[in-house]
C-alpha cells in the first residue's frame, strides 16, 4: 500500500503508467460544446478558443465535454444516430450551400476524411437519410432497406446521393471545427477529456450496421435491453433501451468493432472517459417489454479479454473508467489491474460509511475527483435542497461557509487525486436552474449555456490561485 497526500491509504498498488496524461496533477472544468459561452448559437470555434484561453488563465489543464454524437430528440448525447459522427452543434450556423463551398474548398482534405472514416460514414448518411423518409426505428422500415440488401442500398444510395453528399460535407466541417478546437486546447497545455457512451442507441447506424454484435432477433428487435439497477438517481433503476451486446460475436471478431471505435474517439480525444464502465464487468440486462429497470438481472461481460485486446492494439490506454453506482469487486479488479483511473464525486460522500470511497480522506492518487458530475445537480443546488441531518453531516466537512460550492472546489482540489474536474456551473456558484441532466427524465435536460459574460478576469484569478496553492497549476 501507499500513502496518499491527506494519509489516506490506497486500498491497492495500482499501476501508474507515466505517459498517461493524468499522471500528474492536474485541474480541469467539464463545460460541453454545447455549454461554452457565446452571444448566439452555435459555440463556434472562435468562442472555443476563448473559452480555452479562461482555462489557460484559470490554470486549469483538462477539458472535459460530454460524447460530441448527435443527441437524440430530447438533447441527449448519450442515445445517438452514431457512435461516431460528431453533433450537428458544431455546423448548424452554416447552410448547406456554405457547407459544399468549404468542402470543394478543401477537397484534397475533404478526400482524405472520407477515405479514414470509410469504416462509419458511409452507414451513418445512408440511415440519416433513409431514417428521413421512414423514421429512425428503422426495425420498421421496409424490409429490404432493414435487412440491408445491397441492391435495395445501391438504389437508396443513387437516388439519394444529393442528400448523401450534403451529410458527408457536414460531417467533414464538423471534423475540421472540433480539431481546430482541440488543437487550440492542446497548444495551451490543455488535455482534453471525452465521453464514450458504452452502449449505441437501437436506433442508430452502428447497430443497423452491425446486427450480428448485439442481441436481437430476426427482425432487429432486442429482446432484453441495458440499464441499471435502482441507485442514488432512481428507486425503479434506468431502463435505457440500448440493446445489449452479442459479447461471444465480439470475441470471435477479436474485438474489432472495439478497436476501430477507440482508434476513432483517440483522434477526437486525448483521455476518453467510458461511460458505465461497470458494464464491462458485467451489464443489467432488463426484459425489453419491462417498464422499469427492477425486473433485469446481471450478466457477465468480457471485460478482461476486452482490454487486454485493447491495450495489444495500443500503445496505451489514456481512459478513465467512470465506475459509479453500484460497483464490485469484480469491477475494481478490472479497473486496476489497467491502471484506469476511476472517478469520486464528492456529493456522494456522505452515506455515513467511514470506507466510502467518495470521502475525500479516502481517495486514491489515481482518480478523478468532481465536486459533481452532469448527472448531478450543481453543488450549490445540492447543498441548498439537503434535510437537516443531512447538511449537518456535509457541515462536518465543508465547516462554516457561505459558499459551499467554492468550498466543494477548495476540498477536492486539495485532495490527493492527480485530477480534479470542476464543473463550470460549480466554477460559477450557479443553483439547480443550472443543472445539465436529471438521469431517468427525458424531458428538460441539457439545455445549460454559460452566460456570455461569466468568464470574467476575476474567475480565472481565483481558479488559478485554489488551483496554484494545491499544485494544480
Amino acid at each position: 500500500m501507499t500513502t496518499g497526500r491527506d494519509g489516506a491509504k490506497e486500498r491497492s498498488p495500482v499501476p501508474t503508467d507515466a505517459t498517461h496524461p493524468f499522471a500528474r496533477r492536474r485541474a480541469g472544468i467539464l463545460c460541453h460544446v454545447t455549454s461554452l459561452p457565446t452571444a448566439a448559437a452555435p459555440a463556434s470555434t472562435d468562442d472555443a478558443e476563448r473559452f480555452v484561453d479562461f482555462l489557460a488563465s484559470a490554470g486549469m489543464h483538462v477539458w472535459q465535454v460530454l460524447p460530441l454524437n448527435p443527441p437524440d430528440a430530447y438533447g441527449s448525447p448519450y442515445s445517438s444516430a452514431s457512435l461516431h459522427a460528431l453533433t450537428p452543434a458544431l455546423t448548424c450556423d452554416l447552410a448547406d450551400a456554405a457547407v459544399a463551398q468549404y468542402a470543394h474548398a478543401r477537397a484534397s482534405e475533404y478526400e482524405t476524411f472520407r477515405a479514414t472514416e470509410q469504416r462509419w460514414l458511409p452507414d451513418y448518411v445512408l440511415f440519416v437519410a433513409i431514417s428521413r423518409e421512414h423514421g429512425a426505428d428503422w426495425t420498421r422500415w421496409p424490409r429490404p432497406l432493414r435487412m440491408r440488401e445491397a441492391r435495395a442500398l445501391a438504389t437508396y444510395e443513387r437516388l439519394q446521393e444529393p442528400t448523401l453528399e450534403a451529410l458527408r460535407a457536414r460531417q467533414f466541417v464538423a471534423a475540421q471545427r472540433w480539431h481546430s478546437m482541440k488543437a487550440a486546447a492542446n497548444a495551451r497545455d490543455i488535455v482534453v477529456l471525452g465521453d464514450a457512451p458504452l452502449y449505441p442507441a437501437l436506433a442508430s447506424a452502428d447497430v443497423w450496421a452491425a446486427r450480428s454484435l448485439f442481441e436481437l432477433d430476426a427482425d432487429g428487435r432486442p429482446a432484453e435491453v441495458a440499464g441499471v439497477p435502482p441507485d442514488y438517481f432512481s428507486a425503479t433503476g434506468q431502463r435505457w433501451g440500448n440493446p445489449v451486446y452479442a459479447w461471444a460475436a465480439h470475441a470471435d471478431s477479436d474485438f474489432a468493432w472495439w478497436i476501430e471505435r477507440l482508434r476513432h474517439q483517440l483522434a477526437l480525444f486525448d483521455v476518453v472517459r467510458i461511460d458505465h464502465f461497470r458494464g464491462l464487468d458485467a451489464f443489467w440486462s432488463i426484459p425489453a417489454d419491462a417498464e422499469t429497470a427492477i425486473a433485469g438481472h446481471w450478466c457477465a461481460a468480457p471485460g478482461h479479454a476486452l482490454l487486454t485486446r485493447l491495450r495489444a492494439a495500443f500503445a496505451a490506454l489514456p481512459l478513465v473508467a467512470e465506475d459509479l453506482g453500484v460497483i464490485t469487486e469484480s469491477v475494481e479488479r478490472l479497473r486496476d489491474e489497467f491502471g484506469l483511473p476511476g472517478m469520486r464525486v464528492l456529493q456522494f460522500a456522505f452515506s455515513g460509511d467511514p470506507d466510502n470511497p467518495h470521502l475525500p480522506s479516502n481517495y486514491i492518487e489515481n482518480c478523478v475527483a468532481y465536486t459533481g458530475t452532469h448527472d448531478n445537480d450543481t453543488t450549490k443546488g445540492w447543498y441548498d435542497t439537503l434535510p437537516t441531518a443531512a447538511r449537518s453531516s456535509v457541515d462536518r466537512l465543508f465547516g462554516a461557509t457561505s459558499d459551499p460550492a467554492r468550498r466543494a472546489i477548495e476540498i477536492v482540489l486539495d485532495s490527493v487525486a492527480r485530477t480534479a474536474i470542476l464543473p463550470m456551473q460549480d466554477a460559477l456558484g450557479l443553483g439547480s436552474s443550472a443543472r445539465m441532466n436529471v438521469p431517468g427524465e427525458r424531458d428538460g435536460n441539457w439545455h445549460w449555456r454559460c452566460p456570455s459574460d461569466a468568464l470574467t478576469g476575476a474567475l480565472a484569478r481565483g481558479l488559478r490561485d485554489a488551483a496554484i496553492a494545491r499544485d494544480r497549476a
